[in-house]
């Protein structure tokens, strides 16, 4: 495996193993492709996973076990094209569970901390019409949501 130029690198408090199994497990087409464990002399127990590489769908991740006070915000996000109402209901519900918070529009905070925004295919398109009318319905309806919901997306977007 070669290492692109640009990974995304998230530090996890204590549960790297933990959280990079738990999002390759989320996303088809995953798997784990290196990890380092810590030895005698780590910053935690003999064999505890340091730094896992992976890859989520086609991008090259990387988890590092660190500690407070590393924490993530919505500043840094990663968003999930889903072309089906389906997609969005996979995602949004695998990663809100267990302790994951839903946000709006489509944004939500995973149990680990990370933001996320799962995004139907369609709405980017909607959002870009040259119709003012359109897109701002759109616009509208989307800021009224949390999980979004593509076909009351359409419904806004198509009008009275």
């Amino acid at each position: 495996m070669s290492i692109p130029r640009i990974t995304p690198c998230l530090i996890i408090d204590g549960k790297a193993e933990e959280a990079t199994n738990f999002y390759v497990a989320t996303f088809k087409n995953s798997k784990v492709h290196r990890v380092s464990r810590c030895g005698d002399a780590g910053p935690w127990p003999k064999g505890t996973v340091l730094v896992s590489a992976f890859e989520l769908d086609g991008q090259q991740m990387l988890i590092i076990n660190g500690g407070p006070p590393c924490e993530f915000t919505m500043a840094v996000s990663f968003s999930i094209d889903c072309k089906t109402q389906e997609e969005v209901d996979y995602f949004w519900d695998r990663l809100t569970a267990d302790g994951g918070e839903p946000s709006m529009c489509g944004w939500l905070t995973d149990k680990y901390g990370v933001s996320w925004q799962v995004v139907p295919a369609v709405l980017p398109e909607m959002l870009a019409d040259p119709d003012p009318a359109k897109s701002g319905r759109a616009m509208q309806a989307m800021m009224s949501m949390q999980k979004l919901d593509i076909a009351a997306l359409q419904q806004a977007y198509d009008g009275p």
